[in-house]
């Protein structure tokens, strides 16, 4: 890891059906190997799907509510001082926020078995966007290991 110079960020395009540039960030996150249309097909496909099934909002406002309700604002780190390697919790940055969310939904939607991508994707979003599901459960667990190691907070620098 070099320590000249931060990285810095590239901005990401909006898509070109929605004009969202959450939407391109979940495209992206759900791209493997680059395949970008393909990408773009399942998560158009689970908004299709989304849509049917909540015709009175739009999938990029429930998109936008499963995002904010799986967003973590804390995350451990572990520390190692003297010797000892503490599970410190820090506050996430709010670009990382998005990142683990999207992460989130999307893994969890592929882990789910014997479903397409597309349904697969819908069900996580709408899930999260109720407030439940296996996005939410792991952002709980997460606040409950920085609940947990509170006590090494006076660690973070």
């Amino acid at each position: 890891m070099s320590r000249r110079r931060q990285a810095t960020r590239r901005p990401v395009s909006t898509d070109a059906k929605f004009n969202s540039a959450l939407v391109a960030r979940l495209v992206n996150t759900v791209m493997c190997s680059g395949k970008k249309s393909t990408a773009q097909r399942i998560v158009y496909g689970a908004f299709d799907q989304i849509a049917e099934k909540n015709p009175a909002t739009t999938p990029l406002e429930i998109l936008q509510r499963a995002v904010d309700n799986a967003k973590p604002r804390l995350e451990i780190k572990p520390r190692r001082v003297g010797g000892a390697t503490y599970q410190v919790p820090i506050e996430v940055a709010s670009d990382r926020q998005f990142a683990l969310a999207l992460r989130w939904l999307v893994d969890f939607a592929d882990a789910r078995k014997g479903v397409p991508m597309k349904a697969a994707l819908a069900a996580e979003i709408l899930e999260a966007y109720q407030g439940q599901g296996n996005a939410i459960r792991k952002r709980d667990e997460v606040h409950k290991m920085a609940q947990a190691n509170k006590a090494f907070a006076h660690f973070r620098w």
